[in-house]
């Protein structure tokens, strides 16, 4: 049955840049949207800058142009960085459109004829040097409950308080600085408190984590209160019917922005709006938001909807914070990390893609983005793994066979094995569970690697008589390697794009696991994807890097005598774990051993790595061993050292060997069961 479904992001402000923390949530929302479409579903992903509010229309000011002029700006900005990582909206629009006045008006006014709204006048902080009410977030002040400095008017980041602007010790105007005084003004308030007993039932519904249900059992203890919807003058944002100088509170028409969006869509593609959000819609609605903004999304938001008469959403999933290095993200460290400084160093977004989708399990966990497993992790599995198996295989079928796939695809166990993994992989996918999915994913790849090894097309390739196994060998691993790319797919669209143009076939679809090519001409294999590099990555961090500051001027002090650390406090120089990342350390299987013709110490070896080529690489380890009983063996080969020229050819790597004070030299060698092209960690 083909399903109809509506997704949402949370909706950037349009005060700042995209940061990689904004990426986690809109990557896990295009991945499982890519994943429904692939399975033949009606399913449109609708986003917004969401534009209103004070910090808007005081970044405006200070940059001398108008508030519209800068959310534009900024609105291609943000579009750009997340179409620069493959996220793709069916459609992204602005909370400051047509489309999104008239319907917070509709909202607003269905609310009120319900008896949802009232009106009070309360006391508020005024800042009279701005002429203007100051919003919580612009008044600062000691915390009335623990004594902390320098703290919001709606919270206190010490011990975790929530209060109102007026209980705020010696509160200062964040604006000017002054002191600000207390004035009454009437607003406007929606009657949260009335439909709690309708929230109790939605929240326990299904449609939210149950860790977020919990969560929202907190504010249910406290009873919920009612919520001001209303600023006022000056505000950028929507005046409020019949309440000159009343301007909506930019939660209020911030996820009304989503039925904004749709509608301006709708319009384009001439949908029936009415059909996906009227009440009673036989329609699907899911929203991926951070925890950050659970309360809004859990208990304001379905209470508009279900208040005015249109649909609640089916589903809202919440996912938790990033931390780089398993810290908070930090400008000082670097680690706050814009979206358009990570493509400007030159690294593959699909990287980012693929090792976010790998710590997401549809929880509401922090994730981290650990810079060192990330080279390790994006190095091994898509290319030491994933894409290994083509580079490996493709070249066989194209020099030997015309790029043709065997007539008949060999009825292999591994195959069928793969073919039946689509639907517990899919389970990941539809559960968010994007984690367990890739590791099954990488498993197969493993097999499909282990399989070539023991079936070594190179040395078949060398014997006479063996094209009809070599043709099967080649036909099966591309016919896995086609399957790795549609599970893959919709974590990596573009790899798989590039897959899908090798392969020469259309755009792969979920039901195609059920299917395998034969007879079939694949086009010349070109290489897919490159190694990050660890020097992107210090040009990312750098990028971000906060500029230094002035060092203090030196004080002038008298010599003192140096003095020597007794020895047994004296160390040798150390390195850190990044350091020690940057070494690719590779498992190797030496295919062929021969003495170097006018060399004392050198051997050369012919090391397989689990690439297309084997390496060549000269060891001085001659004095130890007969080169005849070294062919097969496995060892351990640093990868990634600089090619280096030699009178005798190029050495394209080192291989690792021990010594000490007892006479002898010895390779390192792997336990039993290791591969060509592992990652030693």
């Amino acid at each position: 049955m083909i399903r109809k479904i509506l997704v949402t992001s949370a909706l950037p402000y349009a005060n700042g840049a995209i940061h990689l923390g904004h990426l986690v949530e809109h990557v896990q929302t295009d991945i499982w949207v890519r994943f429904q479409k692939m399975n033949g579903h009606e399913c449109y992903y609708v986003c917004a800058d969401d534009t209103h509010g004070t910090p808007v229309m005081l970044r405006a000011q200070s940059e001398g142009i108008t508030p519209e002029e800068l959310i534009a700006r900024v609105h291609q900005e943000h579009l750009r960085d997340f179409t620069g990582f493959n996220v793709e909206y069916d459609n992204y629009h602005s909370t400051h459109s047509e489309e999104n006045r008239i319907l917070s008006s509709e909202v607003f006014v269905k609310l009120r004829e319900a008896g949802l709204i009232e009106r009070n006048t309360i006391e508020q902080y005024y800042d009279v040097s701005k002429d203007m009410f100051l919003a919580d977030r612009f008044i600062k002040g000691q915390c009335p409950r623990c004594g902390a400095a320098d703290q919001y008017g709606d919270g206190c980041e010490v011990c975790g308080a929530t209060y109102s602007p007026t209980d705020l010790i010696q509160p200062i105007s964040a604006l000017s600085g002054t002191v600000p005084v207390r004035r009454l003004s009437e607003h406007y308030f929606f009657k949260l408190g009335d439909c709690t007993e309708f929230l109790q039932h939605w929240t326990r519904s299904g449609t939210l984590q149950r860790e977020a249900a919990n969560k929202l059992d907190e504010w249910f203890k406290v009873g919920l209160q009612n919520w001001d919807i209303s600023r006022d003058a000056p505000y950028f944002g929507f005046e409020i019917p019949d309440a000159p100088g009343k301007y909506f509170y930019v939660w209020l028409d911030a996820p009304i922005g989503y039925m904004a969006s749709f509608a301006n869509f709708a319009k384009k593609k001439h949908l029936d709006f009415d059909a996906w959000w009227g009440a009673g819609s036989e329609t699907e609605l899911y929203h991926f938001i951070g925890k950050d903004i659970l309360y809004f999304h859990a208990l304001f938001w379905p209470a508009m909807l279900h208040g005015a008469g249109y649909r609640t959403p089916n589903g809202v999933f919440v996912h938790g914070f990033l931390t780089v290095n398993g810290a908070k993200m930090s400008k000082s460290r670097g680690t706050f990390i814009t979206a358009q400084s990570y493509l400007e160093s030159g690294m593959n977004p699909e990287w980012l893609r693929y090792y976010l989708a790998s710590k997401l399990n549809g929880s509401m966990e922090d994730i981290d983005l650990n810079l060192s497993d990330f080279i390790a992790r994006v190095n091994s599995d898509l290319i030491g793994k994933y894409v290994n198996i083509a580079s490996r295989t493709a070249g066989f079928i194209q020099q030997r066979f015309a790029g043709k796939l065997a007539v008949q695809c060999p009825d292999h166990a591994l195959l069928t094995t793969t073919q039946q993994a689509a639907d517990s992989i899919a389970n990941g996918y539809t559960t968010l569970d994007y984690g367990r999915a890739l590791r099954e994913i990488m498993a197969l790849a493993d097999l499909a690697n282990q399989y070539v090894n023991e079936h070594k097309p190179w040395d078949i390739a060398k014997q006479a008589g063996r094209d009809a196994e070599l043709h099967d060998v080649c036909s099966v691993a591309i016919n896995l390697f086609r399957l790795l790319t549609l599970y893959l797919k919709p974590v990596l669209p573009h790899l798989a794009r590039d897959a899908e143009r090798f392969l020469n076939i259309a755009p792969l679809q979920w039901p195609d696991a059920q299917h395998l090519l034969s007879d079939h001409t694949v086009n010349i294999y070109q290489h897919l994807m490159a190694r990050v590099d660890t020097r992107q990555v210090d040009k990312m961090l750098d990028a971000n890097a906060a500029p230094a500051t002035a060092a203090p001027e030196p004080v002038a002090t008298p010599p003192t005598k140096k003095t020597v650390p007794p020895a047994e406090t004296m160390q040798s120089d150390t390195i850190n774990v990044d350091d020690f990342a940057k070494i690719d350390l590779r498992i190797a299987r030496i295919l062929n051993a021969e003495h170097v013709e006018g060399a004392d110490k050198l051997i050369r070896l012919t090391l397989d790595i689990g690439e297309a080529t084997p390496r060549n690489v000269f060891a001085g380890i001659k004095s130890a061993y007969d080169p005849t009983r070294l062919i097969g063996r496995l060892t351990v080969m640093v990868a990634n050292l600089a090619p280096r020229k030699m009178k005798f050819g190029l050495s394209e790597g080192m291989v690792l060997a021990a010594s000490g004070d007892a006479p002898g030299l010895f390779l390192l060698a792997p336990d039993e069961g290791a591969q060509p092209g592992m990652r030693v960690k």
